[in-house]
């Protein structure tokens, strides 16, 4: 039996996109600071005009999802981080975007194969923003390590199926969910005639 386990180290071959949110720019950007000290920590260059991470600025979480498929879709990125913050409003204006963010940050991981790390900060107030984007510790540290850890992880997995792909096959074709650059999802698989 085999175990898969992601790492912290020899990362010098991943790279990675961060998706930051602009609206609530106090605590993403913190979260963005957070961020890039533990990768520059664990031996990520996180130079803006390096070659393993880009930084893509978006007006706010909502445009999270559909920016993170994207980015994911190019396979240039062995993990891409969210960073966002929604933090709760006297109008259910919250319930519908932080719900929508954490379903569309899912579905782009899911559809394309590649750990999109849900950085999203959902709190009631700007207090609990502000204590989790580095007051009492920085989240954006610990959505770093699971880019890390996944990016590794999902790396690892590629290659071992790779090198053994029969064992991974139905009806002699191998599994993924297949996705088009017209955004449709299709089945991959054709029955046998």
């Amino acid at each position: 039996m085999t175990v898969f386990e992601g790492t912290f180290t020899q990362v010098d071959s991943l790279r990675f996109a961060i998706v930051i949110a602009r609206f609530n720019d106090l605590i993403t950007g913190k979260l963005l600071e957070g961020c890039q000290d533990c990768l520059k920590r664990h031996g990520v260059d996180p130079n803006p005009n390096g070659t393993q991470v880009d930084y893509i600025w978006i007006p706010g979480s909502f445009e999270i999802p559909l920016v993170a498929r994207q980015l994911a879709m190019s396979n240039s990125y062995d993990a891409v981080i969210c960073l966002g913050a929604v933090i709760k409003g006297q109008t259910p204006h919250f319930d519908y975007v932080a719900a929508e963010v954490s379903k569309g940050v899912a579905a782009a991981a899911f559809q394309t194969g590649v750990p999109v790390i849900f950085g999203v900060l959902t709190t009631d107030t700007m207090q609990q923003a502000l204590e989790r984007a580095g007051i009492k510790s920085n989240k954006g540290w610990e959505y770093a390590m699971n880019a890390l850890e996944m990016g590794s992880l999902m790396r690892q997995l590629k290659n071992s199926i790779n090198s053994s792909s029969s064992s991974y096959s139905i009806m002699g074709k191998a599994q993924a969910l297949p996705v088009t650059s017209n955004s449709f999802i299709e089945s991959d698989v054709s029955p046998e005639v």
